[in-house]
């Protein structure tokens, strides 16, 4: 029988389809747990920058049993002792880079080279690849950050920027893959790929054999995105997850006054699981149904709780409340 984990994982900013998979909705946890090693997270992105306190120890007392890792503070072997030291494993990193842009498609592919070198060496099977021109300016002269969950067509990349896209996506993968590593892209309101059909766009310009998913489903929600047809269309693809719930009434006031990402933010678009309107539970039966095998991350960019312990925490017993 397969291990049901619980793991707490966090973003990492480095620079450091089957398209016929049915929805299960009915199946019982022991069907779940038989489907597939199922790793439940939290990310420190909740913790902030400038939080004064033991994140990792605050993780582990939340209910996790892992946090994220990336080349910081050491080799492989020295972070991995360093989480150990709390009872946590190392997980998946991220790499966010402007992949569409030739000037910089050396430095990607070193900084992959890096990555993909680092998670071998803590024995993580996968990292984050996202898009990263949240302060790129659109064909329309607006950055995309300030469009964030309201851009239109026209502020979209253009056919032969997703080629270049995926052409230098694909390479990316491979240079991952060489490793033993899955590079797993990673959608982000705010960013050149933001809605499902840029999700789309993109990858029929990528080799889905070399690049596999990476999504973060409280975006593709606060997007517009249907979550369940997605997951649906990607799962065999997708790898590992970042989940987050959102408020609807903060999306549907955000667009209708054109905030930007930081208004959102501010405003509490982010809510802890549970509280908002992704479909968490039908989520994760698809994806179990699928035979997914990987990092489930609970990530609440911003909280609105008191603490980020206490967010961590409902976030924790939300999960357990559904199973897992």
């Amino acid at each position: 029988m397969a291990r049901l984990c619980s793991l707490a994982v966090a973003r990492v900013f480095a620079m450091w389809y089957d398209a016929g998979v049915r929805p299960v909705t009915t199946l019982t946890q022991e069907a779940r747990i038989e489907m597939g090693k199922f790793i439940v997270a939290s990310s420190q992105i909740t913790w902030g920058r400038d939080y004064q306190g033991d994140v990792l120890a605050e993780i582990a007392e939340a209910g996790f049993e892992g946090a994220p890792s990336g080349p910081f503070g050491g080799g492989p072997a020295e972070v991995v002792a360093k989480y150990a030291e709390y009872g946590l494993k190392a997980g998946p990193g991220y790499m966010g880079v402007n992949f569409w842009d030739p000037e910089v498609t050396d430095k990607i592919y070193e900084q992959a080279r890096m990555l993909a070198g680092f998670h071998a060496g803590i024995g993580c099977d996968v990292c984050y690849v996202a898009d990263g021109g949240f302060r790129s300016l659109s064909p329309r002269g607006i950055t995309r950050w300030d469009l964030a969950g309201h851009p239109t067509p026209e502020d979209s990349l253009s056919p032969d920027q997703y080629k270049y896209y995926g052409q230098v996506l694909t390479k990316t993968g491979e240079i991952f893959l060489a490793e033993g590593v899955q590079a797993c892209f990673h959608n982000h309101v705010g960013s050149f790929i933001e809605t499902r059909k840029e999700i789309d766009d993109l990858f029929a310009q990528t080799d889905r054999t070399k690049v596999f998913q990476g999504p973060d489903i409280g975006h593709l929600a606060w997007a517009g995105g249907d979550v369940l047809d997605y997951v649906r269309t990607y799962a065999s693809e997708i790898k590992t997850v970042h989940v987050k719930d959102i408020y609807p009434n903060v999306v549907k006031e955000g667009v209708e006054k054109g905030w930007t990402y930081t208004q959102f933010s501010e405003a509490g678009v982010f809510a802890e699981l549970g509280e908002g309107m992704v479909p968490v539970k039908e989520m994760i039966d698809i994806l179990l149904a699928a035979g997914f095998d990987g990092w489930f991350i609970s990530e609440i960019d911003r909280t609105t709780k008191a603490t980020p312990l206490e967010s961590a925490k409902i976030c924790r017993a939300y999960l357990k409340s559904i199973g897992y």
